[in-house]
């Protein structure tokens, strides 16, 4: 609300840290909330939690490829190195999600309040932050939780300023306009650099159709050929008062193809052609020897005029 007060806000918990009461585990939550944010009109999901592992369970694809095929920008936490963070854990290691580092009060990366991993895409303040509490109390916040916020609220500005601006081209606008930090160029600390808000919203960027963190339906059609993955059923209609049917169908994994004949013949083809080549280097060859050999016997009767000083590559 800081960054973008106009916003309306879809406030989705989850359980976590003890046996969830409704017997639901933090792998069913989590593509649940998902779906239900995108069910219900979001049109970018902050997800301010995260795990100490890179993977996410294969029930997770359906769920955020249905994000991606909605057109809805996510933005994730990094993790924190205070928390047992030391790696980006999922869902920020999950491709096409705008992933956010920490920053202390100097502008470096922070200690204790981020983490480092080949997905971060941006890097926001993470430390002396101060967060909205039930009953209208305020206390302070640290940690990339805090951060991811911050660059969803920027994600939100972008969206209102342009409405027609795709989920691709605001992660690229927010990522394009960071302004670099550590090694040159993207690296594991900040990513593509700090985030910038105010050159987010006014720069000039060229616009592209694909989304610089990747995506997750390439990632499944690769990682996942030939593996059927489970998908979280959309909301029905009726579940709640402000719950409405999906428009696309249940993302699905693509399966890889049979390869044709051709793919079996090319090889095929090509072993055939190297031998006949081969047979055709070998009776080359002995017919030249032949030639040499009635040529040397010509030399040999003239020894005192003929010379053989040459041999060229026709064996003449």
């Amino acid at each position: 609300m800081g960054v973008a007060p106009e916003a309306q806000i879809l406030s989705v918990s989850t359980w976590l840290g003890s046996p969830n009461p409704g017997g639901k585990t933090d792998q069913e939550q989590i593509p649940a909330a998902v779906r239900w944010a995108v069910d219900n009109g979001a049109r970018v999901i902050n997800i301010s939690l995260g795990s100490t592992s890179p993977e996410w369970p294969q029930s997770w694809d359906a769920a955020f490829l249905y994000a991606e095929q909605k057109d809805v920008v996510i933005v994730a936490a990094a993790g924190n190195r205070v928390g047992g963070n030391v790696q980006v854990g999922a869902p920020a290691t999950i491709p096409g999600v705008l992933t956010v580092a920490g920053l202390d009060r100097t502008g470096a990366a922070s200690v204790d309040s981020s983490s480092q991993g080949i997905s971060i895409g941006v890097a926001a303040p993470a430390e002396d932050l101060i967060g909205g509490m039930p009953g209208d109390g305020y206390a302070e916040w640290a940690g990339t939780s805090g951060a991811t916020p911050i660059v969803s609220g920027v994600a939100a500005l972008i969206r209102s300023k342009w409405p027609e601006m795709t989920a691709s081209q605001v992660i690229n606008r927010i990522v394009t306009t960071a302004k670099d930090a550590g090694a040159p160029g993207k690296d594991p600390i900040y990513g593509f650099g700090v985030l910038n808000a105010e050159a987010a919203l006014k720069d000039d960027v060229p616009e592209t159709k694909v989304n610089p963190l990747g995506t997750v339906a390439e990632w499944i059609r690769i990682h996942r050929r030939g593996e059927s993955a489970a998908t979280t059923p959309a909301a029905e209609p009726g579940n709640s008062p402000t719950s409405a049917p999906a428009t696309l169908p249940a993302a699905t994994i693509p399966v890889a193809e049979a390869p044709s004949q051709l793919d079996s013949a090319v090889p095929a083809m090509v072993v055939i052609g190297f031998g006949m080549l081969f047979l055709a280097i070998i009776g080359g060859a002995g017919y030249q020897l032949r030639r040499a050999s009635r040529n040397s016997g010509n030399l040999r009767d003239e020894p005192e005029t003929g010379v053989l000083d040459k041999v060229d590559s026709n064996g003449t």
